[in-house]
């Protein structure tokens, strides 16, 4: 726990502990800490600090789902951008404020699901166009 405390950030890769034990002793312990709340999972082998939210009492991720989604594809290495409403929102183009997390991920094929409680990211593709204009 002492590990997880000093990290900077909010997001916690499984593989970033893995120096800490062996694979068996990182999965139990990573188990207590989602049941105890310390922890909630985003994501196969992508975890998130807590904290006690102070109206309900109960464990909270410590950053927005927005946020969290940025630094894990940060820490995994993938580049994001924001989605075509988000994109067209920021622009002034359009009034609309997009309430679901959408970002693009360029060419770029994405299969894993990042979810926080019932929020689960989208991912939007470019398609790569095969004659050029």
């Amino acid at each position: 726990m002492r590990s997880i405390i000093r990290r900077r950030g909010v997001v916690i890769l499984r593989s970033e502990l893995s120096d800490l034990g062996s694979p068996a002793q990182l999965t139990r312990v990573l188990a207590t800490l989602l049941k105890s709340g310390k922890l909630v999972r985003v994501g196969r082998g992508i975890y998130a600090k807590t904290r006690i939210n102070r109206f309900t009492g109960r464990p909270a991720p410590a950053a927005p789902f927005e946020a969290i989604a940025s630094e894990a594809f940060r820490k995994l290495g993938i580049d994001i951008a924001p989605g075509t409403q988000l994109s067209e929102y920021n622009a002034g183009v359009s009034t609309q404020v997009p309430m679901t997390p959408v970002v693009s991920t360029g060419t770029r094929r994405i299969s894993r699901k990042i979810q926080v409680g019932r929020k689960v990211l989208i991912y939007e593709r470019r398609s790569k166009s095969r004659w050029p204009s």
